[in-house]
């Protein structure tokens, strides 16, 4: 019987494995970090024996809170992931399992590895609509790819329905914490909608923006197992002020991206390990927020809410006050630099409490529909003059 996590973000120290009964466990920290919650490994050589699996330091975790209820994803051929319940006794997260095979994954939500990704970008630009800029590197020596969405098919029709309007820059950007692996899912159901030739929804919003999308901004805390930081030990998502291509090139290489084309709307990608729920949370922080961005921001969620029922708009985070934004945050920092519609979406990575899924709580397929969803608002958002 052994444990191991030698593998595309893995993450998982072992402590004990000699007998089945204890098989006891702690989560390695982000690199320069004390940030650490995600989790990802594979035990064998354990076929129908009831196992007890104890992560000894789940209490003190990032967010302790996403432990309460939790139950744990596994697989056994890592395409197809399911739920199975947990408890906690005191700081100890408990799994009591019995593995039906020689091999079984367990993970904290459904891994999205640096493999799969690859295969989304060279997948993706096989379409006509697809074309791709390698920003730069990561420190790690990775790409950051950048994709961007437009109708360039040359139809007649859609020719003269592009020129009709002036075409929007959306930027959709997902990941910026490695953990949350909901966010790439997310990514891949929007690029699938967005490819899809035959998808009428998809052509009529491509007649009004272009779709500029990172799929992942943290390349290098995906492949080492982070929860939070890159390969510096930085939060991405609290760089956006002042970045540097010395510790968040991440950042900066998107950030000047954004400032080159220009953002009309902005949409960044997460998920949240204590909240059952799907919502979004605004920029009402900026010193100059008015009622004009306060519609804006009620409409797009209240017409995501109308069409997928995942999603609500009573929790979520409280609102800010106006001049009490943190400007290190890209929805803050993008807000700012370009007065459009900024939002950060979460999803759960427990389950959402009011539509839950016993089988496959919170998932991949769910967070590709979502996605789907978002890109139909987005549509009618760019319809409604709110702009």
């Amino acid at each position: 019987m052994q444990i191991s996590q030698q593998f595309d973000s893995g993450n998982i120290d072992v402590i004990a494995c000699e007998q089945a009964s204890d098989i006891r466990l702690e989560i390695r920290k982000d690199f320069e970090s004390e940030f650490y919650q995600w989790f990802y490994f594979r035990l064998t050589g354990a076929k129908n024996t009831e196992c007890t699996i104890k992560i000894l330091n789940a209490g003190g975790a990032a967010y302790p809170g996403g432990f309460e209820n939790y139950r744990i994803c596994y697989s056994y051929d890592r395409e197809n992931w399911l739920r199975h319940s947990t408890s906690l006794d005191g700081e100890i997260l408990i799994i009591k399992f019995t593995p039906e095979q020689d091999s079984i994954y367990f993970s904290y939500f459904a891994p999205y590895s640096m493999e799969r990704h690859a295969d989304l970008i060279a997948r993706s630009l096989q379409s006509p609509r697809c074309s791709h800029q390698l920003l730069g590197k990561t420190l790690d020596g990775q790409d950051l790819d950048l994709l961007k969405v437009s109708l360039t098919d040359g139809s007649l029709e859609d020719m003269e329905s592009v020129e009709s309007v002036e075409k929007k820059n959306c930027w959709l950007i997902a990941r910026q914490h490695p953990g949350e692996t909901m966010a790439q899912w997310w990514m891949e159901g929007c690029l699938e909608r967005l490819l899809d030739e035959s998808n009428e929804q998809s052509r009529s919003l491509l007649t009004k923006c272009n779709v500029f999308l990172v799929p992942n901004m943290n390349p290098d805390g995906s492949l080492r197992g982070h929860l939070r930081t890159n390969a510096a030990g930085r939060n991405l998502n609290r760089e956006w002020a002042e970045p540097s291509l010395e510790t968040s090139p991440e950042v900066f290489l998107v950030k000047r991206a954004m400032d080159e084309c220009g953002v009309d709307f902005f949409l960044d990608v997460h998920g949240d390990e204590t909240i059952p729920y799907c919502f979004i949370a605004g920029a009402e922080g900026l010193s100059d927020w008015n009622q004009n961005r306060q519609e804006q921001l009620d409409f797009y969620k209240g017409k995501l809410a109308e069409l997928n029922s995942d999603f609500q708009t009573k929790e979520g985070y409280p609102a800010k006050r106006p001049g009490q934004a943190n400007l290190t945050m890209s929805t803050a920092q993008t807000g700012q630099n370009h007065g459009c519609l900024v939002m950060t979406l979460e999803m759960p990575f427990k389950d959402t409490a009011a539509t839950p899924d016993e089988k496959f709580g919170w998932s991949p397929a769910r967070s590709k529909r979502l996605a789907h969803s978002c890109l139909d608002t987005l549509s009618l958002y760019l319809d409604s003059g709110l702009l």
